[in-house]
């Protein structure tokens, strides 16, 4: 049989994936899938108005009170970036240890790579899945040491990462059902630890081994949704695919399945219920969105592990002179950083970055910058607190100001150029391409002369992109700022310098 429509669900006949009932049942059974992914907050955003972990164990233990099949998975992307990442506790930054913690505290279940977890050194990343208390699947993302390359582990629990699990539920009158969930990640992480298989191949490939063990299977999955796609125009029988890495919701039918997404920063979370009928052979998807506001209460005992990391993050920011909670004067209606636009044009923010950098340095002509200094990935909207400008640019970092040949500029605008689509495509203040050509205040660069420009003070260790002839030992610089860590000056801290010009612009 192929798939037949009825009103609101999408009913998949399975033809295979299947368990015997046992007599006595009704044959049907009902799960309940909880899904955030693309998770960088554990406190609530916007004023506290949307998001956090609490809100998470909330919306589980609520769901778990109607039905006590329900699992809690994330789609990938919450150990980095984050603004926690560059902060310390007990000696050691804290690289996602703060969302791992909240996570155990708010039940998660399973959860799957995404491209962002490879953001964090292969130590960093090993400390992590020894605290998680929740499993974790990977079918084609694997540990790469030297020449060897196997299966991530929890050698905590001598556990390696499964490249699919069984899931056993039974319900009131004893019908019982066994679910699969696979999982997959977009290679787009290079990071030298890790050995990428193609996930689309992989996934069909490993659904066509497990298909006979269980009653339906789930894909996991942290994919561009053209990939998720994909995999429901070969798999028309899979039950649902619960995906991340787009940011801005997604809710998709391709080919009778449904693909889900949520809001990053679990402003949202897709709830599934899971419907099979084991008898006829048939599973049904019916998903609906759910925003994490208000109406949803945070959860007591989870609220206080998001606290205690609150209150770790506040007194860092507080030894380096910014205030979280402070609101930040913004004219406008939100900022724009999401890095589909970030990385291959300019936007609000990437001008009020460029802006406040001249502000910190009025002698300069121009300032240059990596885009991929910004992480949020998301929009911001007003009220924009402090704590938004810091986990706009978790990295912080210091501005140097420095003299340097007009043909040493023009190198370095051409090479950030070329790095479009990428953290290395870089933006300006008082800068702009005209068809093969630069402009530096409106006239055309002249590389026979010299310019005085602000920088972040990565951009000048030659570690970016295409970029590593731009370091301060390249004889086209002159001059050099030193770095200044005295947090009373703007060039201690961008962010100082991005708060102290909204101030300054609305007075």
């Amino acid at each position: 049989m192929r798939l037949k429509i009825f009103p609101a669900i999408v009913v998949i006949a399975l033809l295979s994936c299947r368990t015997q009932a046992p007599s006595g049942d009704d044959g049907r059974i009902e799960l309940t899938l909880v899904q955030v992914n693309d998770v960088y907050e554990i406190a609530p955003l916007e004023a506290g108005n949307s998001g956090g972990m609490a809100r998470v164990a909330a919306l589980k233990k609520r769901e778990q009170q109607k039905n006590p099949n329900t699992l809690l998975v994330m789609a990938g992307d919450f150990l980095s970036p984050s603004v926690y990442g560059s902060l310390r506790y007990e000696g050691k930054r804290i690289r996602g240890r703060q969302m791992v913690d909240a996570m155990n505290a708010a039940g998660f279940d399973l959860v799957c790579f995404g491209n962002h977890e490879f953001d964090i050194t292969e130590a960093e990343l090993q400390e992590r899945i020894e605290e998680s208390g929740f499993t974790w699947i990977s079918a084609n993302a694997f540990h790469k040491t030297g020449d060897s390359i196997h299966p991530f582990e929890n050698k905590r629990t001598r556990t390696a990462f499964p490249r699919y699990v069984f899931r056993n539920f039974t319900d009131a009158d004893g019908t019982r059902a066994r679910i699969g969930l696979i999982s997959v990640v977009l290679p787009s992480n290079p990071a030298e630890y890790v050995q990428y298989a193609d996930p689309v191949k992989t996934f069909i490939e490993t659904y066509t081994q497990v298909k006979d063990s269980c009653d339906a299977i789930v894909a996991l999955t942290h994919l561009a949704v053209a990939d998720d796609r994909r995999l429901a125009e070969a798999i028309p029988e899979l039950a649902i695919i619960l995906g991340g890495h787009e940011h801005d919701m997604r809710f998709v039918k391709e080919n009778g399945v449904f693909i889900t997404k949520a809001h990053a920063n679990a402003k949202s979370a897709f709830v599934v219920q899971l419907t099979l009928d084991t008898r006829k052979h048939r599973v049904s998807a019916s998903p609906s969105l759910v925003y994490l506001d208000r109406s949803i209460p945070e959860d007591s005992l989870s609220n206080l592990t998001v606290q205690k990391w609150v209150k770790v993050a506040a007194d860092n920011y507080a030894s380096a002179g910014f205030s979280p909670d402070a609101i930040v004067p913004f004219p406008g209606d939100s900022l724009e950083g999401r890095e589909l636009y970030t990385r291959h044009g300019a936007t609000n923010l990437t001008d009020l970055v460029a802006r406040a950098m001249l502000f910190a340095a009025p002698a300069a002509e121009a300032s240059v910058f990596n885009t991929g200094s910004i992480r949020v990935d998301d929009i911001l909207y007003k009220p924009i607190s402090q704590y938004d400008i810091l986990r706009t640019l978790p990295f912080g970092g210091g501005l140097r100001e420095l003299e340097l040949k007009g043909s040493l500029l023009k190198n370095v605008l051409d090479a950030g150029y070329a790095n479009r689509g990428s953290g290395g495509w870089l933006q300006y203040g008082n800068i702009r391409r005209s068809g093969e050509s630069w402009l530096v205040k409106e006239q055309p660069l002249d590389t026979g002369r010299s310019y005085r420009i602000v920088v972040p003070d990565f951009l000048v260790t030659g570690k970016e992109t295409n970029l590593g002839f731009f370091n301060e030992s390249n004889p086209g610089i002159t001059t050099i700022s030193p770095v200044q860590t005295d947090t009373s000056s703007l060039m201690s801290d961008i962010r100082l310098a991005i708060i102290r010009y909204l101030e300054v612009k609305r007075s």
